[in-house]
This record gives structure tokens, sequence and C-alpha cells, in this order.
């Protein structure tokens, strides 16, 4: 499976390459929500990893992006965020995120999400 990750930690993104990589899976990176548009038109992905608080265009609206272009329109995209507000959520679901994860993200939680998109 062809996973993006679109994050700007450093941290954050040898984490998670770490845990996706020893699933077996391929990890693509973009630190901005452009960046990402652009590396998913090139090289679709087979789910989304999306950071919400990246500089410039944020997460949600990278995925409004990605759910209103119909070439990737398919493609999940996970919220990451340390945003735990309640509400917080709801409004990642409402711009289109197929599920939600909150930081700091345990490998367990990491590992069950992308192995429940990956047998879709």
């Amino acid at each position: 499976m062809l996973i993006l990750y679109v994050e700007d930690n450093f941290e954050n993104k040898l984490f998670v390459r770490r845990v996706i990589e020893s699933m077996g899976h391929e990890m693509l990176e973009a630190e901005t929500g452009h960046q990402s548009l652009q590396i998913a038109t090139e090289r679709p992905p087979d789910l989304v990893l999306m950071d919400i608080n990246i500089p410039g265009m944020d997460g949600l609206e990278t995925t409004i992006k990605f759910k209103e272009n119909p070439e990737l329109s398919h493609i999940p995209v996970i919220a990451l965020t340390a945003n735990a507000m309640k509400g917080d959520k709801e409004r990642c679901l409402a711009a289109g995120c197929d599920g939600y994860l909150q930081k700091p993200i345990g490998v367990s939680d990491l590992r069950r999400t992308v192995q429940e998109y990956n047998k879709r």
C-alpha cells in the first residue's frame, strides 16, 4: 500500500515512517497542502494521513481540495492532529476526512488504522 503523509514536523514524520515501513508499506511525504496535492496527482496514494496544522493551506482546506478533485476524491484521508477539543473531530469529518487520530499517535492505533484501510 502507498501512503502519503502530510506533516511538517520531522519527529512525527520519522515516527510514522518507521511504523508504516515496518508494516511493509511505502510512504511518500509532503510538508504542505499544495505539495501533497501535487504528489497525489503524480502518484496517487492508497491512503493519506493528514496533519491538520500544516503551514499555508491547512489540512482541512487540503482535504476539501482532495475531495473536490475527481481523480483524488476516492482516496481515504485520515486526520492526524493534536487538536483534541470538543468539536475538532467533527470539524475534520465535516471537511471530508474519513477518519481521525489524535496526537500523540500510538503505534497500535496507527497500525490498526492503516490495516483497516488496507482491507478496503
